[in-house]
This record gives structure tokens, C-alpha cells and sequence, in this order.
């Protein structure tokens, strides 16, 4: 039987009561990519507690030790924050599909700014390119390689919706990911068992496996760095969109937002009421990606007319 929610479990635990649940074969598949971790991580990393558990001696010592293993890994100085949520902010995205044209640059932010694996295509963001008149996003293309915008399409941009009724975190068998009180989901990394069930609960396709070691060149690794966030992951672990937390809550606004040539997307606060997003959920008429599921997105989409 699980711990009760505020007591985090520990990683036998989980493993134990989840092998039960599933069974030895299927359990055995679902964690496969485990097994090659007593390898590849260090005892210190193995050992350490949940994030919520951790006192600032902890957290500071666990950010020396990434630092440490980053500068040694990766060739690169970088610095570990943990940025707090503000209080009385509640984060929200907007994105005006009028103005979207698909240009992909929001995709190539959201990589450099958060480390991704350069062994792959990775974003947190995947740009559906849809026909005019569907709103179906399981039929839009993301493998598009032609000029932008084609006439009898647009484009809608689809990344971590930030759920107020988040499935993924229902799911997870050892709280690894939560949200806190800004509305960002967050994941520790060093938590994560890599079960891939927030992946298959979440409807948006909006979760990443790190399938491989983390490669990026020391020249293009992004140093101001947050645990929560864009810290280079381990391989084994889930990751997804986290709104820039490690700038956002420090006043800036998403990369992907400042990389967008097209004015197309919106972010801000939704608990004030004279935002630029709260301007737009009064003056336009929104809506979230499928609302019949009840997650409530903070995460909206509009068209000009």
C-alpha cells in the first residue's frame, strides 16, 4: 500500500507495490530503461531524498554536485538555482493561431534554451500543422517540411498545457511531478523511476523520455540552469515544458515566446486582472485543447475572428 500523498515513497516502495499492480512481466517492460542506472548514476544521486524533502543544506549540496558533474560530463560552468514560485501568481499562455505561421521557432528556443539532447529533435513544443475548418489535433501533421503558411492551413503549437486537473501527476507512482502553486508541473528528475505512465495519461502528447545519455556541446549548453527545470536530465527520466520557471519566476518571459517573430503568443499572470493574458481571456473568444476530458488547461488558444 502507498504512502499517504504528503509522504513522498520511497523508490522500493513504489517499485514494489506498482510490480504488483502490473505484474512481474509487464512491469519487468514498463521499467526496462532502469536497469542500466546503478551503472550510470552515483550513489549520492541514487540515495537522495525527494525534492519536497530536501532543507537547503541538501538542495545545496545536490546543486554542487550536479554543477561538479556537469563542468566534469559536459565540459561546461554552470550554475543550479531553485527559484520559488511567487506568491499570489498564477501562471497562464495564450496563443493567437491567426498570427501562427509555423516557422518552427519557438521549437528551436525551447531546445537550445533547455538543454534537450542534441542526438535528437527534441522540443517540449510540437507545432501541428492543421486543415482550416478541423480542430482534431490528432490530425495534424507534425512532420511538415515544406514553406510556411500553406493557404489551406494553420498552425497550432502545442506544449504542456499546465493542467489544473493534471492526469500525469495522478498517475505517477512515486510523486516525482506536482504542481505547484504558480500552476507549473513540475518533475524532480532525480525522483523519477522513468515508468513513462505520465507519458501515456497525459492526452496531449506534451511528455519526453530521455531514451539516451544526454549529448550537447559545452559551447551550447544554456549555464543559467533551475532543478526544476532546464538542468541537463539523466537519462531515464521524464521531462517536459515547465513555462521557463527559471525565468519566469525571476520577471522574464518563456523563450519560446521571445523567439516567436509573429506576436503569436501571450503569457502572464492570471490572478491579475490587468495582464496582457487576462486581457485576452476577456476580449477574445478562447478555448482549451480537449475541454471534454476536464484537465483545465491554463494554457488557451484564439483567433483573431
Amino acid at each position: 500500500m502507498l504512502p499517504i500523498l504528503n509522504q513522498p515513497p520511497t523508490r522500493r516502495t513504489a517499485l514494489k507495490a506498482a510490480g504488483a499492480a502490473l505484474g512481474l512481466a509487464a512491469f519487468g517492460k514498463a521499467i526496462s530503461p532502469l536497469w542500466s542506472i546503478p551503472e550510470n548514476v552515483s550513489t549520492d544521486e541514487f540515495l537522495q531524498q525527494h525534492y519536497k524533502e530536501l532543507t537547503d543544506e541538501d538542495k545545496r549540496k545536490v546543486f554542487e554536485r550536479l554543477e561538479a558533474e556537469t563542468n566534469e560530463l559536459h565540459g561546461a560552468s554552470v550554475t543550479i538555482s531553485d527559484p520559488k514560485p511567487i506568491p499570489g501568481v498564477r501562471f497562464g499562455y495564450a496563443i493567437n493561431l491567426s498570427k501562427c505561421n509555423g516557422n518552427g521557432a519557438c521549437m528551436e528556443a525551447c531546445n537550445k534554451e533547455n538543454n534537450h539532447h542534441r542526438g535528437v529533435d527534441q522540443s517540449y513544443i510540437r507545432v501541428l500543422e492543421m486543415s482550416k475548418g478541423s480542430m482534431d489535433m490528432e490530425e495534424g501533421n507534425t512532420t511538415y517540411d515544406h514553406t510556411v503558411p500553406q493557404d489551406d492551413k494553420y498552425y497550432m503549437p502545442v506544449q504542456c498545457q499546465q493542467c489544473d486537473n493534471p492526469p500525469c501527476v495522478t498517475v505517477c507512482p512515486v510523486e516525482a511531478t506536482w504542481k505547484e502553486d504558480d500552476g507549473i508541473v513540475v518533475v524532480d528528475y532525480n525522483w523519477c523511476i522513468g515508468c513513462r505512465y505520465c507519458e501515456a495519461a497525459c492526452p496531449y502528447h506534451a511528455r519526453r523520455f530521455n531514451w539516451e545519455e544526454p549529448e550537447i556541446p559545452s559551447d551550447e549548453i544554456n549555464p543559467d540552469q533551475g532543478y526544476l527545470s532546464n538542468r541537463i536530465r539523466p537519462q531515464g527520466t521524464m521531462e517536459k515544458c515547465h513555462f521557463c520557471l527559471h525565468r519566469t519566476r525571476e520577471g522574464r518571459l518563456p523563450a519560446c515566446l521571445e523567439a516567436c517573430p509573429t506576436g503569436a503568443r501571450m503569457f502572464g499572470d492570471l490572478n491579475d486582472p490587468d495582464s496582457d493574458i487576462n486581457w485576452v481571456l476577456k476580449n477574445k473568444r478562447v478555448f482549451v485543447l480537449k475541454e471534454d476530458l476536464g484537465t483545465q488547461p491554463s494554457f488557451f488558444y484564439f483567433f483573431d475572428s
